[in-house]
């Protein structure tokens, strides 16, 4: 027995039982073509390139209001450079650590200062990992416990005071 399909084609009763099925099945199980839509894409949560300013230029006046010499940097979840700031006077080096520190933080969703402990003793370390500075400075930018970018402050004359006024910029944004 065949049936005419809405095509004006020839199909045989049999395939069309089976697509009839088939599409039963997906409705009633949620099916796969569903599954595989959602674990496809995601949605992210990503700091404003007009946060990421206001945070930086936050933390670079923080710094200035104390006579400190820093460079400011905030990268995004992969560790790219999203702002950089240097102030009057910094160093060379300052900006090298302040990217570096930022991507530390961003990257295990910690203080650098908390991370500094765990990179002691013998043979590799998290200090192995490209890119990383484990020194004060570097604070995570996070939404609901996930971090989402990194603040990183290189020049004032210790790592506390550079966390210090990262934690200002971060204050601007939450």
């Amino acid at each position: 027995m065949e049936t005419r399909a809405a095509c004006d084609t020839v199909v045989p009763m049999t395939m069309k039982k089976i697509a009839v099925a088939t599409l039963a099945v997906l409705a009633v199980g949620g099916g796969y073509a569903a599954a595989d839509q959602h674990t496809t894409t995601r949605t992210e949560k990503v700091l404003t390139i007009d946060a990421a300013v206001r945070a930086a230029q936050a933390t670079l006046d923080a710094a200035e209001k104390e006579n400190q010499r820093v460079t400011v940097a905030v990268v995004d979840r992969g560790g790219d450079l999203v702002v950089l700031l240097a102030g009057d006077g910094a160093g060379p080096q300052t900006e090298e650590s302040a990217r570096r520190k930022a991507f530390t933080a961003v990257s295990f969703n910690a203080p650098t200062s908390e991370l500094a402990g765990r990179v002691t003793g013998q043979g590799a370390t998290l200090r192995d990992i490209p890119g990383t500075l484990f020194l004060g400075g570097g604070v995570p930018v996070a939404v609901d416990g996930t971090s989402i970018a990194g603040i990183g402050v290189g020049g004032a004359p210790s790592g506390d005071l550079d966390e210090k006024y990262a934690r200002a910029g971060l204050a601007t944004i939450r």
